[in-house]
């Protein structure tokens, strides 16, 4: 899959930039799966975010490789995935050979931040990382320049349907100017509590991608949603 021309490059920047949505599979029917895909991807989604908790660095339990692959035979957009796990490098390879395009991990989970990136990176694919709202946006900075992708979550990880708190725009804000200082390329996601009101907010502070679950899965027409939220 291509996914680089969704990313943005050293000559677009956030008040340009189209805005691009990653609906979370989290919030869809599962029975549903293979229909929910084709649904979303036709109502122009860009991404298909992948949420992967473990109970440890988080309370709940999603979903591993397997399920990955078998969404991977089905998608035609890039899988954006999400590792909310402890000791992320133990689990890099088989995601990455169950097919996530990008892969993010946390700040606050990973014993070697670089190595992990770096390793992401080595088998051609994008290096994400995060970071909680909790923690501050120097924790990242150091790494920034191994990175494609910054994902800011705007609510504690763990599960779905959070409110989203605007205390963390200021991170999004920073990051943005960081990355143009410096002369980086890292696209900004954030994901949270994201709806067309805090879509429209986020973006102004300077995201780029959008990840929204139950603002897309729990309305009658994931299209409307999405435009709504890209704005």
């Amino acid at each position: 899959m291509s996914w680089s021309h969704l990313l943005p490059t050293k000559e677009t920047h956030a008040k340009s930039y189209r805005a691009a949505v990653a609906p979370s599979l989290l919030a869809c029917d599962f029975a549903r799966l293979e229909e929910e895909i084709r649904t979303v991807e036709k109502a122009g989604a860009e991404f298909l975010h992948l949420d992967v908790m473990d109970g440890h660095f988080v309370d709940n339990i999603t979903f591993g490789p397997v399920l990955v692959k078998a969404i991977d035979t089905l998608a035609t957009v890039p899988l954006d995935t999400h590792l909310m796990i402890e000791n992320p490098d133990r689990y890099l390879g088989p995601f990455l050979d169950a097919g996530a395009d990008i892969l993010t991990i946390h700040v606050e989970a990973s014993n070697d931040v670089r190595r992990d990136l770096r390793a992401i990176r080595a088998r051609g694919r994008k290096a994400g990382l995060s970071l909680n709202p909790a923690t501050p946006i120097s924790a990242v900075e150091p790494f920034l320049e191994e990175l494609d992708l910054l994902l800011v979550m705007s609510v504690v990880p763990g599960f779905g349907g959070q409110s989203f708190m605007a205390e963390i725009l200021p991170n999004v804000t920073q990051a943005a100017k960081i990355r143009e200082r410096l002369g980086l390329t890292f696209a900004i996601e954030i994901d949270g509590g994201i709806n067309p009101e805090t879509a429209a907010r986020a973006r102004s502070a300077g995201a780029e991608i959008l990840v929204a679950g139950t603002a897309i899965f729990r309305t009658p027409d994931y299209a409307a949603s999405i435009a709504a939220i890209r704005g």
